[in-house]
């Protein structure tokens, strides 16, 4: 077998593992990025749980949270259930990643979603 013959399979083995390489490093990173997020939660921070619920952090312990999904409704989940932070707490730090500034308007307790009738032309 002569080495040309070689080199398509050992480029293509070569390519495969610098995508496996670089695809596991950004995966790392964006972990690690998750759980610093999730472990810099304080008190008073909007957030937004992997089901889509946004709250407000009442109470933190050390694997759990305590969120007020309403006024006086209160529920206790595991910090691994928050994907982002969207208003960080008074005197925290904003994460990169959050909403822009109008869905933070609206998490605010008003809603973006608006229930007028279009206007009609009568003419």
């Amino acid at each position: 077998m002569n080495l040309q013959g070689l080199m398509l399979p050992i480029l293509m083995f070569g390519a495969l593992g610098l995508m496996m390489f670089f695809g596991m490093r950004k995966q790392k990173r964006q972990v690690a990025a998750q759980q610093q997020m999730q472990n810099s939660l304080q008190p008073g921070a909007r957030v937004m749980t992997t089901s889509g619920l946004h709250a407000t952090v009442t109470a933190v312990a050390d694997d759990t949270i305590e969120l007020e999904i309403a006024p006086g409704v209160h529920t206790s989940w595991v910090r691994a259930a928050v994907r982002e932070v969207i208003v960080a707490a008074p005197g925290g730090e904003l994460e990169e990643d959050t909403v822009d500034e109008e869905n933070t308007s609206a998490s605010d307790g008003g809603s973006s979603l608006s229930l007028d009738k279009p206007s009609k032309d009568v003419g």
